[in-house]
């Protein structure tokens, strides 16, 4: 008749480690939301940072209105013959390619710009092109390509933000937008973030069976 005082003990034990366990659980669930927003946030905001640039099936594409071009860049003394799109990741020699994917760019006039990013939102409007002049690193005045290709070089000497702004004029001007760093850490992985969580899963769920086995062994 004593072992059954033990077995309603160690019910109890069970019931309240599972209870606990619950609980745990429920008061966890919005940390780690919270956690997985706040680390997944500047990578989102990365990602729909760059405009109209973007990686589609490991190619890298620019789109300006209706039109697209390829876009290939690397940095040959830093990094040899490796390809980076959107951000560069060192500063020193970059050179981009940018390679028509329709045939109806090739007769249409085609302006690249790089300017400081400002944090103004945008480039200054058409009647301010004193303000455009005096934060532009780079310009290449409009010209047509019959090539399809348009290739240029720059020697960026610090880290920093900029905005690349290339104008295709048809009937009229048609401008794409993309923001991009020089020799800047990049956000966080989204593969990070989910190792993170597991992690404090895996510690919620080991500290609770610790609490158990002491439980038990008292």
């Amino acid at each position: 008749m004593q072992p059954r005082p033990c077995r309603i003990t160690d019910s109890l034990t069970h019931h309240t480690y599972i209870g606990e366990l619950i609980m745990f659980s429920s008061s966890l669930k919005p940390a780690l939301i919270g956690l997985v927003f706040a680390l997944a946030l500047p990578f989102s905001s990365q990602v729909e940072a760059h405009g109209g640039l973007s990686l589609a099936d490991d190619i890298c594409k620019l789109t300006i209105g209706p039109y697209t071009m390829h876009f290939t860049g690397y940095q040959p003394d830093a990094t040899q013959e490796k390809e980076f799109c959107e951000d560069i990741p060192n500063t020193g020699r970059t050179v981009v390619a940018l390679d028509y994917i329709e045939e109806a760019l090739r007769p249409l006039p085609t302006e690249v710009r790089i300017i400081r990013d400002t944090g103004s939102g945008g480039q200054p409007a058409p009647d301010e092109q004193q303000k455009l002049d005096e934060i532009t690193i780079l310009h290449i005045p409009p010209k047509v390509y019959p090539n399809g290709s348009i290739n240029f070089e720059y020697n960026f000497t610090q880290p920093g933000k900029f905005v690349g702004l290339v104008t295709v004029t048809d009937k009229e001007p048609l401008v794409s937008r993309f923001p991009f760093s020089v020799g800047e850490p990049k956000g966080m992985s989204p593969y990070l973030i989910i190792a993170i969580a597991a992690v404090i899963i895996g510690a919620a769920v080991f500290f609770l069976r610790g609490r158990k086995s002491a439980g038990a062994s008292a």
